[in-house]
């Protein structure tokens, strides 16, 4: 047990102490705000405060913790031994920054809450955050700062007990287009087909009309292949089905349509089914809470995790309407078109609301990559080296490694093997 001394236990505190030691170290801990309960302890203890009481490990605070609301932070960015860090702690404490607060700086996504231009889709752009313009974005810097921590303290307290977590991976699979002509009604069905026409893409006329006749050669419907896959490497997967009605940017089989009922349910029997979150229900709690009844009614057992859809997230709304909604888990948390760690993180953490000054009962997994950042791209190998390597830190920290690939993806005609491709990231990040 480690005991932390500081002058005041605030939500942020407990939330950023809980995070880096409990569920990324695993070391069990305890708060106190009396010397002399401090002073008394013999085993693993640190002050956590703007001046140490004796000659005990001592990390020097940053305000961060113990303020309330959004302030405009001046943040500069050095450099701890090849690895970036903010909030310098001074020459007395025993770790240069103040890792606390840059954890939480980073895990809470402070910087999303200030004033920013949204992109089209009312998402936080990647190029404002801190982590894309000081290039440290492809890193979990919140775990490697933990790990350094650790070395210190171990250092310090050699008989400092933990129950280290292994790395695990997770695929996490995007069924947002289960299928590219079948099962789509008559009406859609034509209306596509004099789409093609008209644009002259008799290619696909062709691949439309052959699945016309034969449904299971859609070139989406790679299920069987996916389960086949996952079996062979033992991956933990999850599939993310949206279940929505038609609108512009919701395109999907019908929830009504029998066959991709039957289609959920027979994944549901190998795999986790969990709900890709529609566009239309961004910003209507109601129509979420009835996508998630619709898909739970289909497999008969709860769905408790979730995925927006194009990666919409728009703090803290979005996490509140989940947690409305009651999910428990969600793998929103990434950028589309950049491979990295949007929170800085590869530990599973629950969402702190800033405005309220609360931690939320959700779990944000954050994604290393989406597949659609390597659209247009045709070196798989170099792909795959930026992978292996992003890969490599997660295992060093021990942490969760989530990859995002949709079925369209890899059911489509594009430069790259898909298909091949997502085998070799399976080889590579399984256990």
């Amino acid at each position: 047990m480690l005991l932390i001394y500081t002058h005041k236990i605030t939500p942020r505190f407990r939330y950023t102490m809980k995070q880096v030691f409990t569920r990324i170290l695993g070391i069990e801990i305890v708060f106190t705000t009396k010397v002399e309960d401090f002073i008394k302890h013999t085993g693993a203890k640190i002050t956590y405060t703007k001046q140490p009481l004796q000659n005990e490990f001592f990390v020097r605070s940053n305000d961060l913790l113990f303020e309330q609301g959004i302030n405009d932070l001046d943040i500069s960015v050095a450099d701890w031994d090849g690895v970036p860090c903010f909030f310098k702690a001074g020459e007395r404490s025993n770790l240069p920054f103040d890792i606390f607060s840059a954890s939480f700086y980073l895990l809470s996504r402070y910087e999303e809450y200030l004033p920013h231009v949204k992109d089209v889709h009312e998402r936080f752009p990647v190029k404002d955050s801190l982590a894309y313009k000081h290039k440290f974005l492809r890193s979990p810097v919140v775990d490697i700062w933990a790990y350094r921590l650790l070395d210190e303290l171990k250092s310090r307290f050699p008989d400092m007990e933990r129950k280290p977590k292994k790395y695990r991976y997770v695929s996490a699979i995007d069924v947002t287009t289960s299928h590219c002509f079948a099962y789509r009604g008559v009406v859609r069905s034509l209306a596509g087909l004099f789409y093609d026409l008209g644009s002259l893409k008799f290619k696909r006329v062709a691949q439309r009309l052959k699945v016309w006749f034969d449904p299971e050669k859609d070139p989406y419907d790679n299920f069987s292949f996916l389960i086949d896959l996952h079996k062979k490497y033992r991956v933990k997967d999850i599939f993310f089905f949206q279940f929505a009605d038609y609108s512009t940017y919701d395109k999907n089989v019908s929830p009504d349509n029998n066959k991709f009922r039957f289609l959920i349910k027979s994944i549901a029997d190998y795999s986790k089914v969990a709900l890709a979150a529609s566009y239309s229900s961004f910003n209507d709690i109601d129509l979420l809470t009835k996508e998630k009844k619709k898909l739970t009614s289909v497999i008969n057992r709860p769905i408790n995790s979730s995925r927006l859809r194009y990666n919409r997230v728009d703090l803290p709304h979005t996490y509140r309407n989940l947690v409305e909604a009651e999910f428990v888990d969600d793998y929103t948390m990434g950028y589309t078109h950049e491979i990295g760690f949007r929170a800085s993180t590869c530990t599973p953490f629950y969402f702190y609301d800033i405005n309220l000054e609360v931690q939320q009962p959700i779990r944000i997994h954050s994604f290393a990559f989406h597949d659609y950042a390597f659209v247009g791209h045709n070196d798989s190998k170099a792909i795959i080296g930026e992978i292996q390597t992003i890969c490599d830190e997660v295992k060093s920290v021990n942490g969760e490694f989530v990859s995002v690939f949709s079925n369209e993806l890899l059911g489509g005609e594009e430069k790259m093997d898909w298909k091949d491709f997502y085998e070799t990231v399976l080889k590579q990040c399984h256990v």
